[in-house]
């Protein structure tokens, strides 16, 4: 399907598309302002205002928070903790980090057991290189499993919350072993967006709902984050989290540029596919159940910020999601999986995390709180943004 047909597609179902990215009506909780302009976008425009995102004045700020990790860390082993999955963005982050600003991190690696061998390579190659220590977590692959088919019985799109949620659990754990306040994060909303909400959300408690319900598995080494540790660990130990990338100019482009010719660093073909379930459940799981599109939020994002144009965007995002049969294959045995089992779970209703039990509404009570944290770093603005606002009912 080429460009015009893609827009004539969309016209022919009456859907308003955005003026200037390419969201259309059927995003979640999606409205758009008399130009045209979508809700996404102009959060976007409210953040970049926000952090001066690539001015002066965001550089000077980040300059600033970074001289007090170097401060408040001087007398520690480490001053910072960086998450980090051999992606673009944490590579990138530590390379900034210890080059750029001499900070001291610890890498810190929850490793669900899906690892690509090319995103174990690029951990090595990067840290080795830096000479930058690292913690790993290693969860048992029993449980990760578990986890990853009661989503799929859960008939929700999410099959990677268990891990987005584990992992900040661990780097708070790791701050708190090694008495670490900051946590620095590689994501970038130029480059990647805020996701829409309604078909990306995850907390502790919709994880530990959909577990108790339909996994068989008993808990032991997965790390959830409960309502109470949330609070712990920004609250009470007021841990902050720092996002380098959303003040200053970043292109997921030139960094890759930068890791291929400083680490010998080697791309793994697309948004976070260096996780094999991950790249499931982009490039199969949502797109086959769901008709969720995941590219759409990055490409969304590139062409609301002149990374490139609103063409170019519709036209990556109107190519066909090729299916790696080998990974469909391997996801199939490890989860033990027959042909007909998997077809019967892909057919299984679909629904959201609206049908389970969420910390959703506590969220919104606590939205004054919870700005309070934002704006003073100790939970990221984008969990203000997405979590604490109530969603149009569906």
């Amino acid at each position: 399907m080429n460009i015009q047909e893609k827009l004539n597609k969309i016209k022919s179902r009456h859907l308003q598309v955005c003026s200037r990215c390419i969201y259309d009506e059927t995003v979640s909780n999606i409205y758009f302002d008399e130009q045209g302009v979508c809700n996404y976008c102009l959060s976007s425009d409210e953040l970049l205002e926000q952090y001066n995102t690539g001015k002066e004045e965001g550089r000077r700020e980040l300059d600033r928070i970074m001289k007090q990790i170097k401060h408040e860390g001087r007398n520690k082993k480490y001053d910072c903790i960086i998450g980090v999955s051999g992606g673009t963005d944490s590579s990138y982050l530590l390379h900034l980090a210890v080059k750029e600003y001499g900070l001291r991190p610890l890498a810190v690696h929850y490793d669900n057991t899906w690892n690509s061998a090319i995103a174990t390579e690029n951990i090595r190659k990067v840290l080795s290189k830096l000479n930058v220590d690292i913690y790993t977590y290693v969860v048992d692959n029993k449980e990760v499993d578990d986890y990853v088919r009661s989503f799929m019985l859960a008939g929700v799109p999410e099959l990677d919350a268990p891990t987005d949620i584990a992992a900040p659990e661990i780097l708070y754990r790791a701050c708190g072993k090694y008495g670490v306040k900051y946590v620095l994060e590689g994501h970038s909303f130029i480059a990647e967006g805020v996701s829409p909400m309604g078909n990306n959300y995850f907390d502790g408690k919709y994880i530990q709902d959909i577990h108790k319900k339909f996994g068989k598995v008993k808990e032991k080494t997965y790390p959830n984050m409960t309502f109470y540790r949330f609070l712990k660990w920004t609250f009470f130990k007021r841990i902050k989290k720092i996002r380098p990338l959303w003040y200053i100019t970043y292109s997921k482009e030139s960094a890759r540029e930068i890791l291929e010719k400083e680490y010998n660093w080697v791309y793994y073909g697309g948004h976070h596919l260096e996780n094999r379930i991950t790249d499931f459940t982009h490039s199969y799981y949502n797109p086959i159940k769901f008709s969720i599109d995941n590219r759409n939020w990055s490409l969304a994002a590139a062409a609301r910020n002149g990374i490139m144009t609103r063409e170019e965007a519709l036209e990556i995002y109107c190519t066909y999601l090729e299916v790696d049969k080998t990974l469909l294959q391997y996801v199939k045995k490890r989860l033990e999986l027959s042909d007909e089992e998997f077809e019967r779970i892909m057919n299984i209703p679909k629904k959201s995390f609206r049908d389970y039990k969420t910390y959703k509404k506590r969220f919104e009570l606590l939205r004054p709180f919870f700005y309070v944290l934002a704006k003073a770093n100790l939970v990221p603005m984008s969990f203000y943004i997405k979590y604490c606002f109530p969603l149009e009912k569906h």
